[in-house]
């Protein structure tokens, strides 16, 4: 069986809907339910937000934007927040830019499409945010660089990627991980190329470990792969495996937001300039 590719499933996902406002919640809702990296990075984006929201306006960047999912998340938790999205794909831009209308026009997000290694922004950002990107890009330190240049001295900068421990997933045949640069970074690895870069690492910690990664094979993979082979007409027999799964899922991936796991597929870094 060939591999397959990631990118392609949540593009289809994403095309059923595209004109749909109330799918496109829906769509927003279950990638924060079953994708685990969102339950960290949103649980980190509250503590650092609200320190910036109790002081006035604020400025965010999402670098490399995709579908608006965090977009979403951080309009709806803050109120003093302005977000740049800037991302390389148009119809990304153009679809979020139709959906968050409301919020363009009160000029409280704006979306630029942009490539991360000749990045152009005038202002300064209080946050950084670069989630599941840098291991897209060989030259992903210089990326980081770029993102330092326009954060503010004391701000934030938040990335999550798969680890390179992602390497044991990535030799199976289903892999979804071909489109990578990179099989992902180890803490040594993420932290000196942080530090390359002109952060100071605060905290990284490994994802999907024992607990997550399980949730994630039982959650995301095995259903991707069934979307892959049959299409929409996976969702009738998915129909009857979430019930059963779900509730096992959802309480190994708060298991996994609470451990402190010494190995796991995915990792995240917080870091300051």
């Amino acid at each position: 069986m060939s591999r397959i590719a990631y990118d392609p499933v949540k593009d289809r996902f994403a095309s059923i809907v595209r004109n749909s406002r109330l799918l496109r919640r829906i769509f927003y809702f279950l990638l924060d339910l079953f994708f685990l990296r969102s339950w960290h990075i949103r649980r980190l984006l509250k503590k650092a937000g609200r320190e910036l929201d109790e002081k006035g306006g604020w400025n965010l960047l999402d670098a490399g934007s995709g579908f608006g999912q965090y977009d979403r998340f951080i309009l709806s938790t803050f109120k003093n927040v302005n977000i740049t999205a800037v991302d390389v794909k148009e119809d990304y831009l153009l679809d979020s830019a139709h959906y968050f209308e409301s919020w363009v026009k009160q000029k409280k997000i704006r979306f630029e499409k942009a490539d991360l290694l000749d990045l152009s922004l005038e202002e300064k950002f209080h946050v950084i945010i670069c989630i599941d990107v840098l291991e897209h890009i060989e030259q992903d330190v210089q990326v980081m660089k770029n993102l330092s240049n326009v954060l503010v001295p004391g701000g934030y900068f938040l990335m999550h990627s798969p680890s390179h421990y992602s390497e044991e997933d990535a030799g199976d045949e289903e892999s979804f991980v071909d489109e990578h640069a990179r099989p992902g970074y180890s803490k040594e690895d993420i932290k000196h190329k942080l530090q390359l870069a002109g952060f100071t690492p605060e905290k990284i910690h490994y994802t999907y470990g024992f607990w997550g990664h399980k949730a994630w094979v039982l959650s995301v993979k095995w259903p991707m792969l069934w979307f892959n082979k049959l299409g929409m007409v996976a969702v009738l027999p998915l129909l009857l495996y979430y019930p059963i799964t779900l509730p096992f899922t959802l309480l190994m991936n708060a298991a996994d937001l609470v451990t402190s796991n010494p190995k796991g597929n995915g990792i995240y870094a917080l870091a300051r300039k």
